[in-house]
């Protein structure tokens, strides 16, 4: 039966009146929920586009019923997954204060344990202070980066590529490279752990210098330098924990202090937090956390009042108009200095490369050849190759696994590098009792044993000077 016009306007004046409501269910549903836990706080999940396009996930804090427009600042972690929870501590700190404070989850595209791009992680930076610039009730002209750790290399270059960044605090930020800033954790931590010189020094020698040439180590050679030297008109508030045992915190207070001021920089701070860790919360030695939530099943320790005191009323000074001028703090002690890491060197990895190919070339070559294989050396090839092997993959463990690679240690030495110690006694060994076998048997007279004998020789006296420079002959 067909419907007259009149009988059909009713029907769909009531189907687009149902769909309307529909379609604003839909936009309540999707957009962005605030909600508070009773603590005064105003939570507001949000999403937003970083470097690359790529979609964040973060959440928006400020106080509940705040009047004005306040300052805002945007949290940058450190290395790893970086959730956000990681930093509510912080988030929680700023957004007490009066500071409208956005943390987000960090990127996992684009970002790896063999890749790092801080020119990405900075886009994300930027953007987030984007959003906040953007939000009702944050002066746009006052926000802000926090940057922990690795953010305190990446807020500085944020803050280097855009007038919009209208401060930046650090906490536990290197004022070396990647790769030198890692090798004197490594080292500290060795240290602590009753791991002895030699092994540190083949750690921050021969092991770094092999990662920094094969580009297995993600931004080696970064150098923070040259951002630093741009920041002649944003306030910088640098701070170290005083206990920190993960950047050089002296020698990188000396390079922020030195590099701001080379920049002409009239308001860059220089502090550190007393009791405070590499990221600032409480420790008794910087190798523990002291209280605080959980966070992967370890301790973060608590946000010591003291720190937190002098970020937030440093942010309201700068958002007032009264940046405080520049200033340095007495440094405390450092255990440990940090050592150089060439850049690429050949040598670093193409010695390696040479001894296994030359300690591989005699089984090969008998398996090609099918010729008789005299025991000694085919000993002296199979320990070799373990030899060169073990000693590389013990020293690079280190940084992939962190100290905990070295467990057990004996001796002052992991007990793997006692193995590698060992097999390097055993190649000198056997490269001796194959000497005097080849002269009783009489197998060189011949242009194809030399050939065949050769490589694996000169393996044998490479070898020596390769075992002293990476350690396992001291």
């Amino acid at each position: 039966m067909l419907l007259s016009a009149t009988s059909r306007s009713p029907i769909r004046a009531g189907l687009a009146l149902l769909a309307g409501v529909l379609a604003a269910a839909l936009l309540l549903l999707a957009a962005p929920m605030a909600y508070a836990r009773g603590d005064g706080l105003v939570r507001q999940d949000v999403t937003f586009r970083g470097g690359g396009g790529l979609v964040l996930h973060g959440t928006v804090l400020s106080r509940d019923g705040a009047s004005g427009p306040e300052p805002g600042i945007v949290l940058v972690g450190g290395s790893g997954s970086g959730p956000r929870e990681e930093y509510r501590q912080e988030a929680e700190a700023f957004a007490r204060a009066g500071i409208t404070t956005l943390v987000y989850d960090k990127r996992t595209v684009g970002y790896s344990l063999l890749h790092r791009d801080f020119g990405l992680l900075a886009d994300d930076a930027l953007a987030g202070v984007r959003l906040l610039r953007s939000r009702t009730g944050v002066n746009p002209r006052q926000v802000g980066l926090w940057g922990f750790s690795e953010g305190g290399w990446v807020a500085p270059l944020a803050a280097s590529r855009s007038t919009d960044v209208a401060f930046v605090v650090t906490i536990g930020g290197s004022g070396y490279d990647p790769l030198r800033t890692e090798t004197w954790n490594l080292a500290t931590h060795l240290r602590h752990q009753g791991v002895g010189g030699p092994f540190r020094r083949t750690v921050a020698g021969p092991a770094a210098q092999f990662l920094g040439s094969t580009g297995l180590f993600p931004a080696a050679g970064y150098d923070p330098l040259p951002v630093l030297e741009q920041l002649h008109r944003t306030p910088v508030l640098a701070l170290w924990g005083d206990h920190d045992t993960q950047v050089p915190p002296q020698e990188s207070a000396r390079i922020f202090r030195e590099a701001l001021a080379r920049a002409g920089n009239q308001h860059a701070v220089i502090g550190f937090v007393a009791g405070g860790a590499h990221n600032g919360h409480r420790t008794s030695d910087g190798f523990d956390r002291i209280g605080g939530p959980r966070f992967h099943g370890k301790e973060l320790g608590e946000l010591t009042p003291r720190y937190a005191q002098t970020m937030t009323s440093w942010v309201r000074a700068v958002a007032a108009g009264h940046p405080p001028a520049s200033s340095a703090a007495p440094a405390p002690g450092q255990a440990l200095a940090t050592t150089p890491v060439p850049g690429h060197v050949w040598y670093a990895w193409l010695a390696p490369a040479l001894l296994l190919l030359g300690f591989a070339a005699y089984p090969v070559s008998a398996l090609l050849r099918r010729g008789p294989v005299l025991r000694p050396v085919r000993w002296l090839a199979g320990l070799g190759l373990l030899a060169v092997v073990t000693t590389v993959a013990c020293s690079i463990a280190v940084f992939v696994a962190g100290n905990g690679a070295t467990a057990p240690v004996v001796w002052g030495r992991p007990a793997l590098w006692l193995v590698a110690q060992g097999l390097a006694v055993a190649v000198v060994v056997s490269a001796g009792v194959s000497a005097v076998a080849l002269r009783r048997r009489r197998l060189t007279s011949s242009w194809a044993a030399w050939l065949r004998l050769a490589p694996v020789g000169l393996a044998a006296v490479g070898f020596v000077p390769w075992a002293v420079w990476w350690g396992i002959a001291a």
